[in-house]
């Protein structure tokens, strides 16, 4: 899952926007730095990487990849899952659109970022001036946001080929989403995430 997802799932769960906004960017534990609620949305974000990454329907994604992209797979996945999000966004969370979410998730998190990771900070210049979460819906800006990652760590340039792959199996991404992500979703209104 990426930035949309973990919003949204945090969002269902009455968990901390922030704290699951925040997660990828802490190492560690982060009770002495957080408050509680920011800790626990830490604990939820840390959980939903672990269960997505071993969903029977991601697992089988990544083995669609090329040798060459396949270990970037699980980032240009959880991108993926976020483009599926933004396009059915309506479908999904019909009680509230997305521009509105946005707006809301966007004040949430605004009120850590005195105390977040510089490199949180400009992050969240980025993704609400530039308006990603809404962009995500177009596979140009997916392609944008691959690019964007491979240039800024080389380790992880086989993202900016990785594209070819999401575009051979997009059909079968759309249904693998649509096969886990309500389901996610149950599990974050039950809080069992």
């Amino acid at each position: 899952m990426n930035f949309l997802a973990h919003l949204h799932l945090a969002h269902l769960a009455d968990s901390s926007l922030s704290g699951n906004l925040l997660a990828d960017f802490v190492r560690g534990n982060p009770k002495e730095d957080y408050p509680a609620d920011i800790v626990d949305g830490i604990h939820m974000h840390r959980r939903i990487d672990v269960m997505t990454d071993n969903l029977p329907q991601v697992k089988e994604a990544r083995e669609w990849f090329r040798p060459e992209t396949r270990r970037v797979a699980p980032i240009t996945l959880d991108v993926m899952w976020d483009h599926f999000l933004s396009r059915h966004w309506a479908q999904i969370s019909p009680d509230i659109a997305l521009p509105e979410f946005i707006h809301y998730a966007h004040t949430q998190v605004t009120t850590i970022l005195p105390q977040a990771p510089e490199r949180f900070i400009v992050l969240n210049q980025h993704l609400w001036s530039e308006r990603w979460l809404e962009r995500y819906r177009e596979m140009d800006f997916i392609q944008r946001v691959l690019n964007g990652m491979a240039s800024r760590r080389p380790k992880l340039d086989a993202l900016r080929d990785s594209w070819q792959d999401l575009d051979t199996h997009y059909n079968e991404l759309e249904i693998r989403f649509w096969q886990f992500y309500p389901q996610m979703m149950q599990q974050a209104k039950n809080k069992t995430l």
